[in-house]
């Protein structure tokens, strides 16, 4: 009776769009946790990193498994009140790469809870948190990977030399996102 869950059907899942400042981000879950994060890919970004009004679900609004309100309300607060990012909950994620254990599982975990807003590491530094120094490359490939990104941090991740270096959502994203950072976290000193 108490293993009855582990043999039930595949996880129901739901797909939300939310229009933020850097354009559609999709979702995707189910009642156990949170599955990808897609962020749009561009060339192009719009103008300045200031914190907007703009952050909406768009699509799939209705029916919301508990997760993905979270990260709705996550990523809400992210692009429009930074401040208030570290008092929600992060919500859970139910994707096999986060459920088994691994490297790239630990790096990711290690940014996620190691890596504050505002702050950049290098590849190597991350390495060195996750336990492995000589590791940077297999670091590069976990945030090649990480299918959580923003929540999980991806784009706090850079080159030792300073260079931004790569990014799944495009190099133009990430350098944004660094700056809203950098500008959120200059207003709250």
């Amino acid at each position: 009776q108490v293993n009855s869950k582990a043999r039930e059907s595949p996880c129901k899942e739901k797909h939300v769009v939310l229009l933020s400042p850097v354009g559609k981000i999709e979702i995707s879950g189910c009642e156990t946790g949170l599955h990808e994060i897609k962020l749009p890919k561009m060339s192009v970004l719009p103008s300045g990193a200031e914190s907007s009004a703009t952050c909406e679900v768009c699509e799939g609004a209705e029916e919301m498994p508990e997760p993905l309100e979270q990260c709705t309300a996550w990523l809400r607060a992210y692009f429009c009140e930074p401040a208030t990012v570290g008092s929600l909950p992060v919500p859970a994620f139910h994707h096999p790469l986060l459920q088994q254990d691994s490297f790239t599982r630990q790096v990711l975990w290690t940014l996620l809870n190691d890596v504050k807003f505002g702050e950049a590491v290098s590849y190597k530094q991350l390495a060195e948190l996750a336990g492995n120094s000589r590791a940077a490359r297999a670091v590069g490939g976990a945030m090649r990977s990480n299918p959580i990104p923003i929540i999980i941090p991806c784009h706090r991740v850079i080159r030792s030399s300073g260079d931004t270096g790569n990014y799944g959502g495009g190099q133009p994203l990430k350098e944004w996102l660094l700056s809203h950072e950098r500008l959120q976290k200059e207003k709250l000193a």
